[in-house]
């Protein structure tokens, strides 16, 4: 089921429901919101031929769709390297193979779907491939593209497609999404998940079962401490995260040091504003860097909670 996003909803629901439903969405908001869920959920139910978003859960279709074997949907996506890592682009071939698609009738004699997650990913051979489908779509084909940049998309792609916003989820929402994701979570957990999600339940899921309140409240300390408490704490901060076993907790915190900047940028004015912005991108430009270049995980911490350190004391 589908939670949150009424207005997008409703937008796809006009053109299903009146037989005029346009060839090409593009979905595109924050990582996190909900993007890929409502192009799953909009898959379902143009596949099951469903009245709503709602509709079509206990449907052949959706039997067969959970089990990666509808003959009318396919998923372009970024493929796992040898090493379990994601190929960094969606390449010609992945578009190519759509031919098999297109060419035959519809395996179940209606629609046929097609979902690029991200189309951001797609190289420019890919996106010029992607292209021609878009100028000339194939009888009763929908293309769900999810972006996370759009700005980084050919203007041709742009242009042939519907641009659907989605946004920030409410705190409701958002603990409901969390709350279905996680069923053994706990009142507690949840409401720290939904706090540090900021309306993107899909970037909190990865926190789950990682405590990360505890690394939440140390950013919080660090941010308050003085200069002669926050060395000390950055170095500890650091050992703490520097094992294999704390590997998990280490990548939550490459992602929870810049976000608490972007913090307290947002509550900035003047000068201070444009010292935290510079703050938040070295914060941002060396927890994206570091795993990729291997850097020792106890230096990043410390280097990042050092960027952290005293900077709600310059905004009271």
């Amino acid at each position: 089921m589908l939670i949150g996003h009424a207005a997008p909803q409703a937008a796809f629901l006009e053109g299903w429901r009146a037989d005029r439903l346009h060839h090409a969405w593009l979905l595109t908001g924050p990582e996190g919101v909900g993007k890929r869920a409502f192009a799953d959920a909009a898959a379902r139910m143009v596949l099951a031929r469903a009245a709503d978003f709602a509709g079509g859960q206990r449907t052949p279709a959706a039997a067969l769709i959970a089990a990666g074997s509808h003959p009318d949907l396919k998923i372009l996506d970024r493929e796992a390297r040898d090493d379990g890592r994601l190929k960094p682009e969606i390449v010609i071939d992945q578009v190519r193979a759509l031919a098999s698609l297109f060419q035959a009738t519809s395996g179940m004699g209606g629609w046929r779907v097609v979902i690029v997650d991200p189309v951001d990913a797609l190289n420019r051979a890919a996106a010029n491939a992607l292209l021609k489908s878009l100028e000339e779509p194939p009888v009763q084909t929908v293309f769900l593209l999810v972006s996370h940049s759009p700005g980084r998309l050919l203007p041709t792609i742009r242009s042939r497609a519907r641009r659907l916003l989605l946004r920030q989820l409410d705190d409701a929402d958002t603990r409901a999404v969390l709350a279905a994701h996680l069923p053994d979570a706990t009142d507690s957990e949840l409401d720290t998940l939904a706090r540090l999600a900021e309306g993107a339940p899909g970037r909190a899921l990865r926190y789950a079962g990682l405590d990360v309140g505890k690394l939440a409240a140390e950013l919080d300390a660090l941010a308050a401490a003085a200069p002669a408490q926050s060395r000390g704490r950055a170095l500890a901060l650091g050992r703490a995260l520097a094992g294999k076993s704390a590997q998990p907790r280490y990548e939550a915190f490459l992602d929870l040091a810049p976000r608490r900047l972007a913090a307290a940028a947002r509550r900035a004015s003047g000068p201070r504003l444009a010292r935290t912005i510079a703050l938040w991108e070295t914060a941002r430009d060396l927890a994206a860097s570091a795993p990729g270049l291997s850097l020792d995980p106890a230096q990043v911490v410390a280097e990042l909670a050092g960027l952290v350190a005293g900077i709600d004391r310059e905004h009271p």
